[in-house]
């Protein structure tokens, strides 16, 4: 799928998943201003991914992403931020800059902040994203972190394919952050690790006041530096 006007075109690598994606999702097309191009990594599932650290799947996504390269793409994304696991893999074997999760974003956050100011992370489970995680995307010390729920209405979105509801998603997600932000009241920026977040990213920096960065703040980024802005100069 292709949607966009820009000429460079963003692969993204996409789990193995049913539910439905809204707009926001980095899974959704219509979230993107600029050309994307999906591929799905079969038997990628999120719990696979997350729970099972991606174990064995590492030769599908290096596959998938030359896929996408053959296809046009002039970067690479994923749709999970636990692929934090194979950033250095995947940009060894991929002959284009890729971006596997929104965890990138952390030390250039942190370089934002005074001192005594922190970085947090909203992520999907707290306890299975790892200092092997943080350290494959440079983050080398430890990190404020609050995860959701797994009885709640977002694991059973990702895990179950369940209908969505996305007011009880995004009071699922302000809950996350005030639990993080009343135990850390030194977090003044926030980083969303799961792809299905940024819907809710808005009502977030409102709530928290305080900058939040996604999955689409990073490939944004990343688009704008593909295809850099043309400004008219000389008569």
């Amino acid at each position: 799928m292709i949607t966009g006007t820009s000429e460079h075109c963003i692969g993204i690598l996409i789990l193995d998943t049913a539910f439905e994606r809204i707009p926001g999702d980095a899974g959704n097309a219509t979230t993107w201003n600029f050309p994307v191009r999906y591929k799905t990594v079969r038997d990628a599932s999120a719990l696979r991914v997350i729970d099972g650290q991606a174990e064995g799947l590492l030769d599908a996504f290096i596959e998938a992403g030359h896929e996408l390269i053959r296809h046009g793409c002039s970067a690479i994304t994923t749709t999970c931020g636990f692929l934090a696991l194979y950033q250095e893999q995947l940009a060894e074997a991929l002959p284009v800059p890729v971006a596997t999760s929104s965890l990138l974003q952390v030390p250039v956050a942190r370089r934002l902040l005074g001192r005594g100011r922190r970085v947090g992370v909203l992520t999907m489970d707290a306890s299975r994203l790892t200092p092997r995680h943080l350290a494959s995307v440079g983050i080398n010390e430890t990190i404020p972190m609050e995860g959701l729920p797994r009885d709640g209405v977002f694991w059973k979105m990702i895990a179950e394919n369940a209908p969505i509801d996305p007011e009880a998603l995004q009071a699922e997600v302000l809950e996350a952050g005030e639990r993080l932000l009343s135990r850390e009241p030194e977090v003044a920026a926030l980083v969303l690790e799961c792809a299905n977040m940024p819907p809710y990213a808005a009502a977030l920096a409102a709530r928290l006041q305080v900058p939040v960065f996604d999955i689409v703040t990073m490939v944004d980024w990343l688009a704008a530096g593909l295809a850099p802005h043309r400004y008219p100069w000389g008569a």
